[in-house]
Parts: structure tokens; C-alpha cells; sequence
């Protein structure tokens, strides 16, 4: 029995090595677990493992009785991380700085109570904006739930962004990300130091730690800004 197939990693870098040299062609039928761990030296389960981590990557298709195949036509997932706006903005070379634009804890409007299940409770309202050597980059306009981030109202925001402390602070499991162009209003614009209508890249973004709600925030940058993910 060999000893290179013992962790489930190891197992799924040579079932993507398989996938990728065309070994395992595009609509083929790979071999079954228990093949496939006799031929590795390892237990099925590790092979479950492994096969489930490349399924979710959407590099294959697995039914049960059916069993495995390779996608006809594997779906590139990106893996976007959610950012300290700070860092972003050093990691680009640029001075960072921030405002408090507002902070009052208030009842959300319609859409952010229904998105977050908030009922009627008051949330934290915090706008700001980032600066990258003095000039507008991220207008954050964000609604914060005290119930899934303790301590929340204690907090200022006058010199640290809620951003940047809720990513120290606060735990998430997981949340969603909705990407889109947005043209800016009078006020945005003169937030933002450009022309009212300009197209901005536009980032709302919902997180939670388990059932409970932690932020749901808005992100305008600045026209020209770019994202970069990793596939």
C-alpha cells in the first residue's frame, strides 16, 4: 500500500492532476470510491472527501446510483475574501484615510429588515467614507445587527471603520455578495468627487453567523476601480 494518498488533500490534487492531463476526459465515469481507495492506500472516506472538495469546485458531477463523472463543462468558481479596506488601499501603494460619516442607531427601511429578518429592531446606521492619499475611494454604508455583533454600540467609528472592526471582532459564517454598475446620485457624487451619473462599482454584501444576522453593508468606490479574484 503506498503512504502518498493518506490525507484526503493528497488525494484530491491527483484526482484534479487526472481531471487536467485528460485522463479522466470531460463526461467520463471515474472509477468508484472503493476502487479508487484501494488504489490510493487509503480509506474510503478520504476519497469522499476528496471527490466532494472537487465536486463542490464544480470539476465534477456526482449522482447518487449514477455515479461520478467529469463535467461536461466545469464552472470556474472565484473565491473573493472580504477585505480590510485599509489594507486594500496600502497594499496598492496609497496613503489610507477615513471619515465617520454618520452613526445613529436607527429602524432600517423595508428591504434591509426583510433581508436581514430583523423584524422591527433598531440597527447601528454607519456611513463613511475611506480615502486613498486623499481622495474619495469607498463610500460604506452599513447596517449593523447588536444582536449578531456584541459590543457594537459601545463602538464610536470615529477613527476605526466598522469594517475593520467587525473582521477583528465579530464571527461570520457565511453571508452573500451581489456585484453591479450604479450610477451616481447628486449626493454620491459630491461624496465621491464625480460627475452625478458617473458609473460606480457598486458592492452589497450580507453576512451572518449562524440564523442571526451581522451586517448587511453597501460599498460605492470611486470611478476606475477595479476587483481581482482568484479562481
Amino acid at each position: 500500500m503506498t503512504t502518498a494518498f493518506r490525507n484526503w488533500q493528497a488525494v484530491q490534487q491527483e484526482v484534479l492532476r487526472r481531471i487536467h492531463a485528460r485522463e479522466w476526459a470531460p463526461g467520463n465515469l471515474i472509477p468508484n470510491e472503493a476502487d479508487l481507495a484501494a488504489e490510493f492506500g487509503c480509506a474510503r472516506a478520504t476519497v469522499n472527501r476528496a471527490l466532494r472538495a472537487v465536486a463542490e469546485a464544480g470539476l465534477l458531477d456526482r449522482k447518487r446510483k449514477a455515479g461520478t463523472r467529469v463535467a461536461l463543462q466545469p464552472v470556474a468558481r472565484a473565491t473573493l475574501s472580504i477585505a480590510v479596506i485599509r489594507q486594500e488601499v496600502e497594499d496598492k501603494g496609497a496613503r489610507y484615510s477615513y471619515a465617520l460619516l454618520e452613526r445613529a442607531v436607527v429602524r432600517p427601511p423595508a428591504p434591509v429588515r426583510a433581508t436581514l429578518n430583523t423584524a422591527d429592531a433598531a440597527l447601528l446606521h454607519v456611513r463613511a467614507m475611506h480615502f486613498a492619499d486623499g481622495l474619495p475611494y469607498a463610500l460604506e454604508d452599513r447596517w449593523i445587527n447588536p444582536q449578531g455583533a456584541p459590543d457594537v454600540l459601545d463602538q464610536p467609528f470615529d477613527t476605526t471603520s466598522a469594517n475593520e472592526w467587525l473582521l477583528e471582532h465579530t464571527p461570520y459564517t457565511g453571508g452573500d455578495i451581489a456585484l453591479s454598475a450604479h450610477n451616481a446620485t447628486h449626493v454620491e457624487a459630491q461624496e465621491l468627487g464625480c460627475n452625478e451619473g458617473a458609473a460606480l462599482f457598486a458592492l452589497t454584501r450580507n453576512t451572518w453567523n449562524g440564523p442571526v444576522a451581522v451586517t448587511r453593508v453597501r460599498l460605492l468606490f470611486a470611478p476606475g476601480h477595479t476587483m481581482q479574484a482568484d479562481l
